[in-house]
Order: C-alpha cells, then sequence, then structure tokens
C-alpha cells in the first residue's frame, strides 16, 4: 500500500521581494491569545486600505529590480536593436506609469487576489468584502479602465462600472500570516 506523502502544490523559492509598510497601518494589526495561543489580528480597514494600495501600485509601478533587468538589455552586447527599442520603450512607459496619472497598461484589467490566511490569524469580518471595498475604491479614484462586464441575460451585459467583480481567493493555511498577491489581469476575461 502506498503511504501519504503531502507536497504543497507550487513551492515557490525563497521571496526576497522588498516589501514596505504601509504608513499608519499599525493601528490595524495586533496580537492576543485565544486558548493559549497569540493570535494575529487585523482590523477590517487594513484589507481594505491594502487592496487599495495594492492595486494601485500594481497599476502604476514596476519593481526596481524588474526595470534593472530591463534596463541591462540596452547595454547586452548579445541584443538586437529591436531588443534595445523595446526595452526603451517600456522604461520610458513606466516612467510616464510612475507619476501616478497613466497606468502602466491601459487594460487595467481584472483585479485579482490570492491570499494564505494563517488560522491563527483573526479578521473579524468577511475578508473578500473589505478586499473587494479597497478594489472598488482603487477603480473608481484612480485613472483605471473598468473592463469588467456583467451578464443581463444569456446575450446581453453591461459594463459594471466599478471593474467588479474581483476574483477573490482565500486559503486556509497553519501560523499567523496572511500572505496576499494581487494581480490586475489585462488581455481579456480572467
Amino acid at each position: 500500500m502506498t503511504e501519504f506523502i503531502y507536497h504543497a502544490p507550487f513551492p515557490i523559492g525563497r521571496d526576497q521581494t522588498r516589501y514596505r509598510r504601509l504608513e499608519g497601518s499599525e493601528q490595524y494589526v495586533s496580537t492576543d491569545t485565544f486558548a493559549g495561543t497569540e493570535m494575529l489580528k487585523v482590523a477590517p480597514e487594513a484589507l481594505c486600505l491594502l487592496a487599495r494600495t495594492a492595486l494601485h501600485d500594481v497599476s502604476f509601478f514596476l519593481r526596481p529590480e524588474h526595470n534593472r533587468q530591463v534596463a541591462a538589455i540596452l547595454d547586452d552586447p548579445e541584443a538586437s536593436d529591436n531588443d534595445r527599442a523595446v526595452a526603451l520603450a517600456m522604461l520610458r512607459n513606466a516612467e510616464i506609469a510612475a507619476k501616478g496619472v497613466l497606468p502602466i497598461c491601459q487594460d487595467t484589467g481584472t483585479a485579482i487576489v490570492m491570499a494564505k490566511k494563517g488560522q491563527q490569524v483573526w479578521t473579524g469580518c468577511d475578508d473578500a468584502e473589505q478586499l473587494t471595498a479597497g478594489i472598488f475604491s482603487a477603480y473608481t479614484k484612480e485613472n483605471l479602465r473598468y473592463s469588467q462586464n456583467s451578464a443581463l441575460s444569456m446575450y446581453e451585459e453591461i459594463n459594471t462600472k466599478n471593474n467588479l467583480p474581483a476574483q477573490i481567493d482565500i486559503y486556509a493555511v497553519p501560523g499567523a500570516a496572511y500572505r496576499f498577491l494581487f494581480l490586475a489581469k489585462g488581455g481579456g476575461s480572467a
């Protein structure tokens, strides 16, 4: 008989991303003890703030390491003239988008949130609702294109004018961390 061995799907390497603390966010996070176990308490407002900030940032900014890799193409002796022209266009686009007016891509896409919520994390709210409120705020207050349609009937649809609904998937995992991946998936439907 075969022995059961669990393997986490899609294991990822060490995360070397440089994160920043959102200004004022410390007021939304605390710890408490329940049944002898330390719990991480996250206020609903934190989820809304995080989603709004994440969708703004993913729409207007690229990571510095990404931009450095693109810039390296300009000095790569194996790069073609076309490679360098595309890299330069991408860097110019990133510079324009970083001003926070015009997003990196005009199709600001379907908002997708994938989260892993530790079982020692307590929010006391409907997490998806709070994340959706933050996404709504980002799309309605920033210069982001509404691209979501909602069915009216089998053959008719209408633009939601706020880019909702978002796709939000929250997985329960062991521990006291709440990890998020935010995407603005353009190029058609999710």
